[in-house]
């Protein structure tokens, strides 16, 4: 890597402009996201009806990644981000408007949309700015970010809880952040304008360009379905990376869904969990909360595990972790000490989940043509996003059909089964090369 390609990077440089907007507006989410499940069943749903609602945010994402990649390509990072914090008060005011448990699965949705836009245009930024040695840490704090709002707002949630003894009233919350996140974003540098000479002079001045360990000739020659790199170029469509990435997205892409599909239970299991077991609200939303900041803790050292040790000494253990806690809560449901064993088991998750933190968003930087990322970065999501939404929806299947107990057991089945995937391919198309 060359002089001229390490000297504009700096830390300080993306602080405000990069991690600020996400924070405010993950904090909104991380909120109101604990109180869904709460919220559907007080409108009469059932509990798999209320794990429904609540997948239908990693519905909104799964639906709304290839959009935001056009999106976003299209008019800019920023009006993206406006316009997708301006959709998700619009969701929220429909679910608030019309008290019925379709329209808050419709206001769930339309959250997921807008956390796609914010999600893909953060992501497809660093990849192109950041330098590959601090790749890593600088993506992982991203997630580190995302998981700083789901950790203070569960915490808000329940003090909100608390004094007015309204669950609905925390959606309020999410209203405000979109809000704050607006004004955030007019009022601080657009990162593309500030950011977007310095990237295209580092392009300029590779000779040749950085070439991805997965699709550089020598692991072609390794693998005939590895691809060669697609020509750069903002005509690239989604679907163009998609055929020539075929192998790699079917091989670690599905590694990555079903890590993604440990996560989003995680998140979904832990409130249906506390309802099951007749926990109340406000203590519920408290566990959740200390889980989300055990999380959030990791996110820099999951970030220099990647980038002193490799990516699967953070995917491996992480996925491993998540995988026992879930079948080990199968079987605390009907113990005298069940709400113990719930936060126990809670605290083991974001433990686990911490120890990924970044990774999935690494991979796929790691894997995506450094020109013109977004297309490839759109289809790896896609398919992330596709394990994060179907988890909730089998969770609310299995829920229905067999019991809450067997969906988790499930999806740690298939965490293992993920585990298993990512080693064996991640060393083939991301060989780890010390820095």
């Amino acid at each position: 890597m060359s002089t001229t390609e390490q000297s504009p990077f700096s830390w300080r440089s993306i602080i405000l402009p990069v991690y600020l907007p996400t924070l405010v507006f993950s904090l909104g989410e991380g909120a109101m996201v604990p109180v869904i499940p709460l919220v559907a069943t007080e409108r009469g749903a059932s509990l798999a009806v209320a794990g429904l609602v609540a997948a239908m945010l990693m519905v909104g994402e799964l639906m709304g990644d290839l959009p935001a990649g056009w999106l976003v390509a299209r008019i800019g990072e920023r009006p993206a981000m406006i316009g997708a914090a301006m959709l998700a008060v619009i969701g929220v005011l429909f679910a608030l408007g019309v008290p019925e448990v379709w329209a808050l699965g419709v206001g769930v949705f339309l959250l997921g949309l807008a956390t796609a836009v914010f999600g893909l245009a953060r992501h497809a930024f660093l990849t192109s700015y950041v330098p590959v040695r601090t790749r890593a840490r600088a993506l992982s704090t991203l997630g580190g970010v995302f998981r700083a709002g789901w950790a203070v707002g569960p915490f808000v949630a329940a003090a909100t809880i608390a004094w007015t003894g309204s669950s609905e009233l925390v959606f309020w919350i999410l209203v405000v952040a979109c809000f704050a996140v607006v004004g955030v974003l007019l009022l601080l540098p657009d990162p593309e304008r500030v950011f977007g000479a310095a990237r295209l002079a580092r392009e300029a001045s590779a000779a040749p360009p950085p070439i991805d360990p997965a699709t550089d000739a020598s692991a072609a020659r390794r693998d005939p379905d590895t691809p060669a790199p697609p020509a750069a170029g903002p005509s690239a469509s989604v679907f163009r990376a998609i055929r020539e990435h075929r192998g790699v997205l079917a091989r670690i892409g599905t590694g990555v869904g079903l890590l993604a599909a440990l996560r989003a239970s995680r998140t979904v299991m832990l409130p249906l969990w506390s309802v099951s077991i007749g926990m109340p609200a406000e203590q519920a939303a408290i566990v959740i909360g200390v889980s989300g900041a055990i999380d959030f803790a990791l996110f820099y050292a999951s970030g220099q595990i990647m980038d002193r040790f490799g990516r699967l000494w953070s995917a491996i253990p992480g996925m491993l972790g998540m995988s026992v806690a879930h079948i080990a809560l199968a079987f605390t449901h009907d113990l005298p000490e069940a709400a113990l064993w719930f936060a126990v088991l809670a605290v083991v998750l974001g433990l686990a989940n911490g120890v990924t933190s970044g990774i999935i968003m690494t991979l796929g930087a790691d894997l995506a043509p450094k020109a013109n990322p977004a297309p490839f970065l759109g289809a790896f999501r896609t398919i992330g996003d596709t394990g994060g939404a179907g988890a909730p929806l089998a969770i609310a299947a299995v829920t229905s059909v067999v019991s809450i107990m067997a969906a988790n057991v499930v999806v740690g089945v298939l965490g293992l089964v993920g585990a298993a995937m990512l080693w064996r391919w991640v060393p083939r198309y991301v060989p780890h090369r010390r820095r």
